[in-house]
């Protein structure tokens, strides 16, 4: 609706209107089959038990929880490309897990969706919409993860360390 109210505003022609929506079309092929891949693997993970599997051994870290919740939030924004749908798929891990080692249940919460935003960045979703939107060659994709994948693991790291602190050093 939106691009069809901005064509009539601006006079645009009908036939560059249907150019531009089909190079649009083209352009995000795709970047819709690996959305659409990516979510059909989380499907499948959480339906198989893979994800609570992961869930529980991460769970058994014991003392070291509050480090890899958040890396679990990581994994989970990684693999569903959402902070959202990570809270939903780990967040009652998340809760259950603090309470029976005796850890404060929204520190390991917001460590789940802080730790989320730093795998964001490398979410497959993410790279191949900004690969779609800046013209990038779908050669360069694998590229760009791999630069990303760094600075993101060691942004999620530095989260699990400060949670490690709110836990032990500085309870509230």
């Amino acid at each position: 609706m939106a691009s069809l109210l901005a064509a009539a505003l601006l006079r645009m022609p009908p036939r560059k209107l249907a150019r531009v929506i089909g190079a649009t079309a083209r352009q995000l092929v795709f970047p819709l089959l690996t959305i659409a891949a990516v979510l059909a693997l989380a499907f499948l993970m959480n339906y198989s038990g893979a994800t609570a599997t992961l869930g529980l051994a991460f769970a058994a870290t014991g003392v070291l929880f509050p480090f890899f919740s958040s890396l679990l939030g990581w994994l989970g924004v990684f693999l569903t490309g959402s902070d959202t749908s990570a809270n939903a798929l780990f967040g009652n891990l998340q809760v259950v897990t603090a309470g029976r080692l005796g850890l404060d249940p929204i520190l390991m919460a917001a460590s789940n969706s802080s730790g989320g935003v730093m795998g964001k960045m490398i979410s497959l979703q993410s790279i191949a919409v900004a690969a779609a939107a800046t013209g990038m060659p779908s050669a360069d994709e694998a590229r760009l993860f791999r630069f990303t994948l760094r600075h993101s693991l060691l942004l999620a790291s530095a989260i699990g360390l400060i949670t490690m602190v709110y836990a032990y050093v500085w309870r509230f």
